[in-house]
C-alpha cells in the first residue's frame, strides 16, 4: 500500500476519470479518490454524450488521447447525426447511451491502467505547506501525500438537494455530500458560489404506453465519436420517443408553484439558463401551450427511462399528477421524483489557463467545481488538468490550446478570462473559428499536440500521419486533375447538375452542390482507382471533401488568427502592476488586477476592457 504519490485526484465523475488516466497514462503515479467506486463517470442526468458544439470537445478529448470517445461509442444505444443538412462544421453527432455500460466500461478502463490506484473514501482536508499543496486528508483520518491534487468535486461540494419544501443533504441522489474543502479553501483566500442544477424523475417503462408516443429512431447508418479504427458503431439502437405537454399539465404543475424552492426564494444557486426546468419554462414562455420532451432509455437491462425537458425541483406528488396528464402517461410509475440540487463552486478566474489555481500552487480544479455543467466540458478540463499536473511536476512545457486550435482551448479561455455568471455550457456561437473547429478534424489538429506533450501514443500519431497524408494526396489529385464530358455528364443528369461541354478541373466540379468525391468516382476510373488502390476509408474521403468545399472560408479564418497571434505573442508580467498605468480606465484597471492576463490577447476578451485599454496595453509592453 503506498501513500505517497505524484498526482491525486479527488473525484471520479467525468473530470475525475480523464484527470486520473492521463496523467497515469504519461507516467505520473496517480491515485484516483472517489465515494462511491461503482459509480465512475456517472451519467447523473441525461444519459447522452455529443450534441452541437460538445462533440466537437469529445472528438478533441479523443485526439488527444482521452477516453470519453471510445467509452461512448462501447456503450451507444443510439446514434444520430444533428444538422446534417447544414454545412460541415455544424454536424453534431449525439449518443445516447447506456447508463450502467458506460460507468462500468470506465470502471474497468481504470482498474487495468498502469500508474493507477484506487481509494474508496472522501477527501475532507488539502495538506499545505508554504502555498503549496502537497497531499489531502480523508474522512477515514488517512494522509495521502503527493506533488499536485485535482479537485473534481461536481456537485457534491455542500450539496443540497430540494424537492418542492423537502430538503435532504447529498451530491446526488443516494450519495452524501462532501464537506470541508469549501471551508478550507474559503480560509485560504478563494472565492466561492453557489450554482444549482436540477434533473426529471426515472420513468418506469413498463408503465407506459408506448404505441401513443411518437418513435424517433437512430440514424440508419450509425457513425461513431471515437477516431479508433478498431471501435466499430454501434449495430443494434434503441429507439427514443417524443412526447409532448399541454395546457392540463401545465395548470397541474402551476399549482405546486408556490411550494417550488425555484420560486419561494429557498434557492440561492444560479441555475443553468440553456437547460431550465419545467417550472422554468411555464413561467418564461407563458404563451406556449406544449413543450417538446425526449423519453429516453437508459440501459438495454433496464426499464428506466429518462424524460428530457421535464427537470423539476416541485413537490413530487405534483410531479406525478403532471405527468399523468401526458398522452401515453395516464398509468405512469416513477422511481424517483425530479429534484434540484445546490452545490459549491470556485469562479474560474481564480485558475491560470493550465487550470492550476493561482492561490496555491500545484492544485488544479476541472469540471463542475469551475462553474460549467456537461459531462463534455467536464471530461475536457480532467483531461487537461491532469495532462498540466503531470508536465509541471515534471518541469516540462504546460499544454494551453489556443481558440483557434480547438473547442477546448475556447472553453478554457471563456472560464478563466471572463468567469461565468450562470453554469457555463458550450455553444458554437461561442468558437470565433468555427470552420477550423470541425469535429470532422480534431485528430488532424490535436494528436500531434498530444503526442508530443506524451498523452497520444505512438500507434495513434502515425494513424492521423496517415490519413493526412491521404487527405493531401487526394486533394492534390482533385485540383490537378481535369475531367471530360463524356466521362462525367451521366452522373450530373442523375443529381442532377449542369453538364460540361468541355474538360473542366475535378476541383470544379466537386465545389458544386450535390456532388461527391464518391459519386465522381463511380464514373471516372482515374479515381476509383486513387481510392480503392489505397484503400480510403469513408472519413478520409469526407476530411478532403470538406477542406476542398470549404477552402475559401478555411483560409479566411486561418488568416484572421494569424493576426490576433501576434497579440497572443505579447506577454504581460504576472506580478505587473496594472494601477500605475492611469491611462487605463478604472474599469480595465480592476479587471485586469483581478483576472491577471498572461497576453495581451487574453486581456483583449475581458469584460469591461475597451479597445482604447488595449491600445494603451500595446503601446506601454510592445514598444
Amino acid at each position: 500500500m503506498k501513500f505517497e504519490y505524484d498526482i491525486i485526484v479527488v473525484g471520479a465523475g467525468h473530470a475525475g476519470c480523464e484527470a486520473a488516466a492521463a496523467a497515469a497514462r504519461m507516467g505520473s503515479q496517480t491515485l484516483l479518490i472517489t465515494m462511491d467506486m461503482t459509480k465512475f463517470a456517472n451519467m447523473s442526468c441525461n444519459p447522452a454524450v455529443g450534441g452541437v458544439a460538445k462533440v466537437q470537445i469529445v472528438r478533441e478529448i479523443d485526439a488527444l488521447g482521452g477516453r470519453m470517445a471510445e467509452i461512448t461509442d462501447r456503450s451507444t444505444l443510439q446514434f444520430r447525426m444533428l444538422n446534417r443538412s447544414k454545412g460541415a462544421a455544424m454536424w453534431s453527432p449525439r449518443a445516447q447511451c447506456d447508463k450502467q455500460q458506460f460507468s462500468l466500461t470506465w470502471r474497468h478502463e481504470l482498474e487495468n491502467m498502469n500508474n493507477l490506484a484506487l481509494w474508496q473514501d472522501s477527501a475532507v482536508r488539502l495538506i499545505i505547506e508554504n502555498q503549496q499543496v502537497k497531499g489531502i486528508k480523508t474522512a477515514l483520518g488517512v494522509e495521502f501525500h503527493s506533488q499536485a491534487v485535482i479537485l473534481t468535486n461536481g456537485t457534491f461540494l455542500n450539496g443540497l438537494m430540494h424537492i418542492g419544501r423537502a430538503q435532504t443533504t447529498g451530491g446526488r441522489a443516494g450519495d452524501p455530500a462532501s464537506y470541508g474543502l469549501s471551508e478550507q479553501l474559503r480560509e485560504l483566500g478563494f472565492e466561492v458560489g453557489r450554482m444549482k442544477t436540477g434533473t426529471p424523475a426515472r420513468i418506469d417503462g413498463r408503465s407506459i404506453d408506448f404505441s401513443r408516443l411518437e418513435l424517433q429512431y437512430g440514424d440508419e447508418n450509425p457513425e461513431k465519436f471515437s477516431y479508433n479504427p478498431d471501435i466499430q458503431p454501434v449495430d443494434h439502437q434503441l429507439p427514443c420517443y417524443l412526447v409532448y405537454t399541454s395546457l392540463s399539465v401545465h395548470e397541474t404543475l402551476r399549482t405546486g408553484f408556490a411550494d417550488s424552492p425555484l420560486f419561494n426564494g429557498t434557492i440561492q444557486g444560479i441555475g443553468p439558463r440553456y437547460c431550465p426546468s419545467i417550472e422554468d419554462k411555464l413561467r418564461t414562455f407563458a404563451d406556449k401551450e406544449q413543450h417538446q420532451l425526449f423519453l429516453e432509455p437508459e440501459g438495454r437491462g433496464t426499464h428506466e427511462y429518462y424524460l428530457n425537458g421535464f427537470s423539476s425541483s416541485l413537490p413530487w406528488q405534483v410531479q406525478v399528477e403532471a405527468l399523468q396528464q401526458i398522452e401515453g402517461f395516464e398509468n405512469v410509475r416513477i422511481y424517483r421524483p425530479g429534484y434540484a440540487i445546490e452545490y459549491d463552486y470556485f469562479p474560474p478566474t481564480q485558475l491560470v489557463h493550465t487550470l492550476e489555481t493561482k492561490l496555491i500552487r500545484n492544485l488544479y480544479f476541472a469540471g463542475q467545481i469551475n462553474g460549467t455543467t456537461g459531462y463534455e466540458e467536464a471530461g475536457a478540463q480532467g483531461l487537461i488538468a491532469g495532462a498540466n499536473a503531470h508536465l509541471k511536476i515534471h518541469h516540462r512545457e504546460p499544454l494551453v490550446l489556443r481558440r483557434d486550435q480547438a473547442y477546448i482551448g475556447v472553453l478554457i479561455d471563456d472560464l478563466v478570462t471572463k468567469g461565468v455568471d450562470e453554469p457555463y455550457r458550450m455553444f458554437t456561437s461561442r468558437a470565433e473559428y468555427r470552420i477550423l473547429l470541425r469535429q470532422d478534424n480534431a485528430d488532424l489538429r490535436l494528436t500531434p499536440l498530444g503526442y508530443r506533450a506524451g498523452m497520444v501514443s505512438e500507434r495513434q500519431y502515425r494513424r492521423v500521419e496517415e490519413k493526412q497524408e491521404k487527405i493531401d494526396t487526394l486533394v492534390s489529385f482533385i485540383n490537378k486533375t481535369s475531367i471530360s464530358p463524356v466521362e462525367i455528364n451521366p452522373y450530373l443528369e442523375k443529381i442532377p447538375s449542369p453538364l460540361l461541354t468541355q474538360k473542366r478541373k475535378l476541383i470544379d466540379l466537386i465545389l458544386r452542390n450535390g456532388v461527391t468525391i464518391k459519386g465522381v468516382a463511380v464514373h471516372f476510373p482515374a479515381l476509383s482507382i486513387l481510392l480503392e488502390g489505397q484503400k480510403y476509408t469513408s472519413e478520409q474521403i469526407e476530411g478532403a471533401e470538406i477542406l476542398l468545399k470549404y477552402s475559401g472560408y478555411i483560409e479566411r479564418e486561418k488568416q484572421v488568427a494569424e493576426k490576433l497571434h501576434r497579440l497572443e505573442n505579447i506577454r504581460i508580467h504576472p506580478d505587473f502592476d496594472f494601477h500605475t498605468l492611469t491611462s487605463l480606465s478604472i474599469e480595465a484597471r480592476q479587471k485586469l488586477s483581478h483576472i491577471r492576463p498572461a497576453t495581451i490577447g487574453q486581456a483583449s476578451r475581458i469584460p469591461g476592457v475597451s479597445p482604447a485599454d488595449i491600445n494603451v496595453l500595446l503601446v506601454y509592453f510592445g514598444r
